[in-house]
């Protein structure tokens, strides 16, 4: 079984995984972090500077360490999904899916079926051409993720039915741009809590969110969440930092002087 395949087999299983983001377009760091103790990585395509060549260079990487890596897409356009599961990427990050026809759109875009993803076999997802065509379009399927961002009033409205659509494979709630979505200032009021909660119950497919580094997850997973994205490449290296430099900080001086 394949990284990807056997990532989704996890996720669809609802087995505990934990990842995280990778805010950096370069290879070096998913070669690094992909051969450490996490599940998965996402690169951030949404909120970073990845580009189809950075991308490309990632999946290479994720190859060489076995590590299943997605990315968050900037957009829902079947051809920006095409070209990262092209790349070899093991799914798709969804953000702000608002409806349920987004979402059997955004599955069609995934899969080899009528009126989805366009087929070659002459990609890295289908083995450069070594492995036949028909057998590469009978493997996919259990090789790529489809997860939904549930970020906003319009996706809380219909998580049920973007969860129950054949396709995608789990929700992902969107703490911070839920709270702007209702209004709120804090993303961990209880008001954003009981939202998240809801979300997080859904049947018809896998769930999970973001936790902060040292957050308690126990709450989110006795709502129901399998999985856990925390931290990224940027927040490791920050709190790397600061854990470094406070080991050389005495005990009792909590100030600069000397």
């Amino acid at each position: 079984m394949t990284p990807n395949a056997r990532f989704k087999a996890r996720l669809i299983a609802r087995e505990p995984l934990v990842g995280c983001f990778v805010k950096t377009p370069h290879p070096i760091v998913v070669e690094v972090l992909g051969a450490g103790p996490l599940d998965f990585l996402i690169l951030d395509g949404e909120h970073s500077p990845f580009d189809r060549a950075a991308i490309d260079a990632c999946m290479l990487a994720a190859r060489a360490v076995g590590c299943a890596v997605l990315v968050r897409v900037p957009n829902d356009d079947p051809s920006t999904i095409l070209g990262v599961l092209d790349c070899g990427a093991a799914g798709v990050v969804a953000p702000h899916v608002t409806s349920v026809e987004q979402a059997r759109k955004l599955a069609r875009s995934m899969h080899y079926v009528a009126g989805g993803r366009g087929i070659a076999g002459t990609t890295r997802a289908g083995g450069y051409g070594v492995r036949p065509l028909t057998e590469h379009r009978k493997a996919s399927s259990a090789e790529v993720s489809l997860i939904c961002q549930i970020e906003d009033r319009e996706g809380v409205d219909c998580y049920d039915g973007i969860a129950a659509v054949d396709g995608v494979d789990a929700l992902f709630v969107g703490r911070a741009d839920l709270s702007v979505s209702y209004g709120l200032d804090d993303f961990a009021a209880p008001e954003t809590a009981k939202i998240c909660g809801d979300v997080l119950s859904a049947k018809g497919a896998a769930t999970g969110l973001y936790c902060a580094p040292g957050e308690d997850p126990g709450p989110w997973r006795a709502c129901g969440a399998s999985f856990f994205v925390t931290g990224s490449d940027h927040s490791l290296l920050q709190h790397g930092a600061k854990a470094l430099k406070a080991s050389f900080t005495p005990a009792n001086k909590t100030t600069g002087e000397t």
